[in-house]
């Protein structure tokens, strides 16, 4: 061991790198852990954590519309953007201190900089030291992608300056159809702005359920959210503080900010990759892994969003302890990247597991799906107009539920406790076994009795 100076460095202080690193401590490994912006990566810093705070504040305007047919008045309700962001603020350096402090406490050696590769072994730091490690784990996440140069792109804002504007934008244009575009758009329509969103594709939520898909278009655009679709924004132009957004549609969008939100590349560039002889995935843009997340050079490890494999922290968390438990734990560990709930933080809220019908009846002969549309009990006295979709997707052979997709309040929660009991393989007969409790929503999962499509498919097919 005299050859090395730590038994581990870490590139990148996210979610799975942190990780990676406490446990890789405990278990007795000298480690380092690099990180050149703030300690906690993008979901704590500018990602899932500072936009639910938003999603919670921007829910309270619908809370104070709903709250009159409960018989409260409330008439002078005002709404602070500085405030709000200077509150977010606090909690996510109180956040970043606490990822730093846990990571010490661990007997990690927190260094705040950049680490490059000099060679498979040698790292340097922007200080100008150098560490020679016996292992490195690569974790350095994605960043926002603007996609193809258009005129203008200059004049356009990413996810991680939104949470920094100085004042709520009165109209915006948002590009995308993903996780990231919807709850943006969803954030700034209830604190009052007028929202467009801009999607090239046919319908927003690619790779979601068609019925999630089309249910959620239907609420958003009843929330006022303009939904464009079938286009894409061909030039961006600034008139003093407002812009204009020309789109291949041949209209125009004016607007006091323009949001890009299409996806995330992996930070793979400028970390001396050839020095060390890593692999890129040709397929998709990230470094090139196997199932234990090791890389084509034995002694080097990559999990989260830099893998492009599975972007979500609670699987780039997993993926780092996994790799501390294999690597230094004698206890090899594969992670399993099936039956991965998700939620997206829009209003309403998305919950899902599993495979989509789609999905489903690619993959097996015959299957049944159990689906309902209701108006939530809230919704009887607010005399709000929205409605909750439940849809459970079940292999007729087997009566193995193969997957669950909610829309509606508290999608996310209902969903990470479906995910226990997919992952189990549970049966449409074990829902249907399992008491209801009432009055809630979430009781219909398991009271929805009659299939409302039956699919079998031909040989042909």
């Amino acid at each position: 061991m005299a050859d090395f100076d730590v038994d581990l460095i870490v590139i990148g202080g996210g979610s799975g790198g942190v990780r990676a690193a406490r446990i890789a401590a405990g278990y007795g490994a000298r480690v380092v852990i690099a990180e050149e912006y703030r300690m906690g990566g993008t979901c704590v810093i500018r990602g899932c954590v500072p936009k639910k705070l938003l999603v919670y504040g921007s829910h309270i305007r619908h809370d104070i519309e709903d709250a009159a047919g409960f018989g409260w008045s409330i008439s002078s309700a005002t709404f602070d953007w500085p405030t709000l962001i200077a509150n977010k603020d606090k909690e996510i350096a109180r956040l970043e201190a606490a990822y730093t402090s846990t990571l010490e406490k661990a007997g990690v050696r927190v260094v705040k900089t950049r680490a490059v590769f000099e060679d498979a072994h040698t790292l340097r730091l922007t200080t100008g030291e150098t560490i020679r490690s016996k292992h490195v784990l690569i974790a350095t996440g994605g960043a926002p992608n603007h996609g193809r140069a258009i005129p203008g792109i200059e004049h356009v804002i990413s996810s991680n300056e939104v949470f920094h504007l100085a004042e709520l934008p009165k109209r915006i244009a948002i590009q995308g159809g993903g996780y990231i575009a919807l709850e943006f758009a969803c954030i700034f329509a209830g604190f009052g702005s007028d929202v467009t969103l801009i999607y090239r594709g046919d319908n927003i939520l690619r790779g979601f359920d068609d019925d999630v898909r089309a249910h959620v278009r239907a609420e958003m655009e009843k929330n006022g959210i303009t939904i464009l679709t079938g286009c894409v924004v061909e030039r961006v132009d600034r008139h003093g503080d407002e812009f204009t957004s020309h789109l291949s549609n041949e209209s125009s969008i004016a607007s006091d900010q323009v949001l890009f939100a299409i996806g995330r590349h992996p930070n793979v560039a400028n970390l001396g990759l050839e020095k060390a002889g890593v692999a890129i995935n040709p397929e998709n843009g990230g470094i090139a892994v196997d199932g234990f997340s090791q890389t084509n050079v034995p002694h080097i490890h990559a999990v989260g969003d830099v893998t492009h494999r599975f972007n979500l922290t609670p699987v780039a968390i997993r993926e780092g302890h996994a790799f501390a438990d294999t690597v230094f734990g004698n206890k090899p560990t594969r992670v399993d990247h099936a039956d991965v709930p998700t939620a997206v933080f829009s209003q309403p809220e998305v919950g899902t597991v599993g495979l989509t019908e789609a999905q489903a009846r690619a993959q097996f002969t015959h299957v049944d799906i159990y689906k309902t549309t209701f108006r939530p009990m809230k919704a009887t006295l607010s005399g709000r107009d929205t409605h909750i979709l439940m849809k459970l997707v079940v292999d007729a052979t087997t009566d193995r539920v193969l997957g669950c997709h909610i829309v509606g309040d508290s999608a996310a929660e209902m969903v990470q406790v479906l995910g226990i009991a997919i992952k189990m393989k549970a049966t449409k007969s074990d829902f249907d076994a399992t008491m209801a409790l009432h009055p809630t929503a979430a009781e219909e999962l398991v009271t929805m009795r009659t299939p409302t499509e039956r699919h079998v498919r031909k040989s042909s097919e």
